[in-house]
């Protein structure tokens, strides 16, 4: 009984030691981490505060379409009303900074920060495959 222990635990401790890895960025991708709220798959952003400044120029109220494992997004749904932090990736080019007029035309500052570049067309919501969660302080507004 003793030898299975001896050669059960460095295989558990093994694992776990594996599974607090981060998986490497893509050179198409950014890790993002961005407080806000869900509702269903859809993530908003919420206010940044300075001990919590998540990442990016990913402005207040910005929606997010969230992939992910179906556990951490039904974990991320029973939270759903409560303020939490997601962590992801996301394409880069897929943010699209400025302001946009109509016709596919939009008003930017000027070069994208956080080498994210701006696309020229916009497919849909913007995607963050999500990597884990944490709940942050805050409210979630309702409408």
């Amino acid at each position: 009984m003793r030898t299975v222990a001896v050669v059960f635990l460095p295989i558990v401790m093994g694992a776990a030691l594996a599974a607090q890895e981060t998986k490497p960025v893509p050179k198409d991708s950014v890790r993002v981490f961005v407080p806000g709220c869900t509702k269903g798959y859809m993530f908003t952003a919420g206010h940044r505060t300075t001990d919590e400044p998540g990442s990016l120029d990913i402005p207040e109220g910005m929606h997010l379409r969230m992939n992910g494992p179906k556990e951490m997004m039904k974990e991320i749904k029973a939270h759903e009303g409560s303020m939490i932090q997601i962590t992801g990736l996301m394409k880069r080019g897929q943010y699209k900074e400025g302001v946009a007029i109509g016709g596919g035309v939009s008003i930017s500052p000027g070069p994208a920060s956080g080498g994210m570049r701006p696309s020229p067309t916009s497919g849909g919501p913007i995607e963050i495959d999500v990597e884990g969660w944490r709940p942050v302080d805050g409210v979630c507004r309702t409408k």
